[in-house]
């Protein structure tokens, strides 16, 4: 039987010709919808206009935007895009480690299907990945050591708790002990048997040297045996003595704390602590993280942390990160701030090598180019220390951070059991000109008589405006020589002084490279200078706060704001006078904000707490008031919605990453943390005290969910 031709139905043609010819209509109105998302006010109809076009060829509407089903689809919940105009979407459909889709419920239902795995979230909040711009990642996690955990303890505890863990380590003769988590401002009273740090320790041991590390990585406490093992510039082992600091140390005497008879008594800050040779204090617990360095990123999940700078990489520390990538437990984005400490790359003759220096940089920097995890073009520079001084030593000593103005030689006492401000010493009061004419050093007869007679030290006579770490030319180079490599840089500056030459520094690299959009942060703030808060601002420069460190407490306030403003008494009415200069230009949050610098959040962690503690500090950027105390002048706070975008697309910014990450839109990295509290509703409620009790539920990182809190 012949065949018969085959005819094409009529119907069939038309639907065919009407598929082609739809099609075409499809991608334009696809792309016509697209526009409608990005462009409210754009008001085409492509859906009526399609459907009108449907009827009349009786063929089915084809999808707007033909796509693949979500592998993950969150609906019922209240997500806080940080996007441009902050939009608030109730569904999110996630591909592979991509959003694929951000809008409302009904929409999302055409990223379903059979396979795609529905999470209604019950109306919670949902947020951003977080960006901790500031910490010390390596070492967050626990670790089998002896911690102080920044308890309070009077010199006669600290020796115990040191003697105590001499036994239970079994300590050979000989062999250092560290002690983590100092607390170098809250506690350290002495008492008649216990007059200094250095003795307290002695009395612990005399046959181990013993090292308690401040919560701050800046300050420290030795005893004796340690103290003896200090090293000059030729590298020859001298000590620290009345003698060496008057001949070897001569150029590091802000950084060691004497007694009343000019001896060290024990307390050695920053960088002149490695005279000493210790181990290396900050990194000592790195070969047991790096048993299990799982915890480390575990700990950063919980908080919500998926994108964070390493405020502080030596060379040693690069395997931490590359066994993290080995063994699949490198949950966040690292970016690394590579650090080289001037005085190590020092010839004989002191110059320093700053080829060298970018060298190996620059070679890191390379080994990590490629890598979608780990990158390293930012450097960590220290232009100062710490503002906090020792008013229990005798003489007080003094915060070795650098002042515009000077410091204040104030006069303590105790008033009641309670530490007090009597008056100040006048370095040009006829007492004073008694001390130039005294035989030098002063005898111990003639410190006991000058002090019996006019109530001070007579060292208190010497006027002080602390120091920077490195030499202003120095740290102007450093920034010179790696922003024309092509690094971002990244300043550890507390005091107003470390500030001015920082921003300096910044502007002087700027201006020998053309680079004035590199992305350069400073790190801290506690004091600046209102007219540099406005340099930071024309320069559009990133500042990184922990916000929770704008607080009033009265013992760690008497460390600080008696060397600085002249206040009387104690207590907070005493030590926050309205016209202070402290209390006008501490941590100045809204100054920088208003002025156009950009706010980043840094949790500094593990100082003060090990815990990066993310919306504890969000809280205490709008407070200024974390804990029971009045707030630190409370006109420098930020509103919560500033706090977020700091935590979230300014860090995101920072980094160089807010392509992918920073807020949840369409093409960025499903990174994103579920809340167990709505904070924007708690904020319009004006109950800050329950944002920092927040606690994260899930945290997701590239799409796959990286931390489940356990209830």
């Amino acid at each position: 039987m012949a065949k018969q031709p085959k005819f094409i139905p009529f119907a069939r043609l038309l639907d065919f010709i009407g598929n082609v010819w739809i099609g075409g209509w499809c991608k334009l109105i696809s792309d016509f919808s697209a526009l409608r998302k990005s462009h409210p006010t754009f008001r085409y109809n492509a859906g009526f206009c399609l459907g009108v076009l449907a009827a009349m060829l009786n063929i089915p509407v084809c999808d707007a935007a033909p796509h693949a089903a979500a592998d993950l689809v969150i609906t019922n919940a209240k997500i806080d895009t940080i996007d441009l105009q902050h939009s608030i979407a109730s569904a999110m459909a996630i591909r592979g480690d991509k959003i694929v889709f951000v809008g409302n419920a009904g929409q999302v239902s055409e990223w379903i299907g059979p396979r795609t795995a529905i999470r209604s979230l019950n109306g919670a909040l949902v947020l951003p990945g977080l960006i901790d711009s500031h910490i010390h990642p390596s070492m967050i996690a626990n670790a089998d050591a002896c911690d102080l955990k920044t308890r309070h303890m009077t010199l006669r505890q600290l020796s115990a708790f040191a003697r105590a863990c001499i036994e239970r380590l079994s300590l050979p003769d000989g062999q250092w002990l560290s002690i983590y988590q100092w607390n170098y401002y809250d506690g350290n009273e002495p008492d008649a048997d216990y007059p200094t740090l250095r003795v307290a320790l002695n009395k612990a041991s005399t046959s181990h040297p013993i090292a308690l590390i401040g919560s701050d990585g800046h300050h420290g406490a030795y005893n004796g045996v340690a103290l003896a093992r200090a090293k000059n510039r030729a590298g020859v082992v001298v000590g620290f003595s009345k003698a060496t600091l008057m001949s070897d140390f001569s150029d590091s005497t802000e950084f060691i704390a004497v007694d009343s008879l000019g001896e060290p008594n024990g307390a050695v800050n920053e960088e002149t602590q490695n005279l000493m040779d210790p181990p290396d204090q900050m990194f000592a617990s790195l070969p047991q993280v790096m048993k299990a360095p799982g915890r480390v990123t575990a700990r950063l999940n919980s908080a919500g942390i998926t994108g964070m700078l390493d405020a502080m990489v030596p060379p040693v520390l690069l395997p931490f990160y590359d066994r993290l990538e080995e063994i699949g437990k490198l949950t966040v984005r690292a970016f690394l701030a590579l650090y080289y400490p001037p005085d190590l790359y020092r010839s004989a003759d002191g110059e320093v090598d700053y080829d060298r220096m970018v060298a190996l940089a620059s070679a890191v920097r390379a080994k990590y180019a490629n890598n979608p995890l780990i990158r390293a073009d930012i450097v960590k520079i220290l232009a100062d220390g710490g503002l906090e001084g020792n008013p229990y030593a005798v003489p007080p000593t003094m915060p070795n951070a650098a002042l515009i103005r000077g410091f204040r030689q104030p006069i303590f006492t105790s008033d009641h059991g309670a530490l007090s401000v009597a008056g100040y010493v006048d370095p040009a009061s006829a007492e004073c000109k008694e001390v130039l004419v005294m035989r030098s050093p002063i005898s111990p007869e003639d410190v006991i008589h000058f002090t019996a007679l006019h109530g001070y030290h007579p060292a208190q006579c010497k006027e002080e405006s602390g120091r920077l770490v490195n030499e202003r030319a120095v740290i102007l180079e450093i920034v010179r020589r790696f922003h024309v490599a092509g690094f971002g840089i990244h300043v550890h500056a507390i005091s107003d002084q470390a500030v001015r030459t920082s921003i300096d520094a910044i502007e002087a690299a700027r201006a020998a490279d053309g680079n004035l959009g590199s992305r350069d942060a400073l790190a801290h703030l506690q004091l600046a200078d209102p007219d540099d808060v406005q340099r930071i601002g024309r320069d559009h420069i990133y500042v990184a706060f922990t916000y929770s460190w704008a607080s009033t407490d009265p013992k760690y306030d008497m460390t600080v704001i008696p060397f600085i403003d002249r206040v009387q008494g104690h207590g907070y009415a005493a030590l926050h006078p309205p016209n202070g200069y402290y209390e006008a230009n501490a941590y100045p949050f809204a100054g920088v904000k208003r002025a156009g610098g950009i706010l980043i959040a840094g949790s500094d962690a593990p100082v003060e707490t090990p815990d990066p503690r993310p919306f504890y500090n969000m809280a205490a950027a709008l407070t200024r008031a974390p804990g029971k105390e009045p707030a630190l002048n409370p006109s420098q706070s930020i509103s919560l919605r500033d706090a977020i975008d700091s935590y979230t697309i300014s860090g995101a910014r920072y980094l160089g990453i807010d392509g992918i990450a920073g807020s949840l839109e369409v093409g960025k990295s499903a990174d994103f943390i579920v809340l167990d509290r709505d904070i924007l509703l708690l904020d319009d409620a004006h109950r800050p005290a329950e944002i920092a009790k927040t606690r994260v539920t899930e945290t997701w990182f590239m799409g796959r969910r990286v931390y489940l809190r356990k209830h």
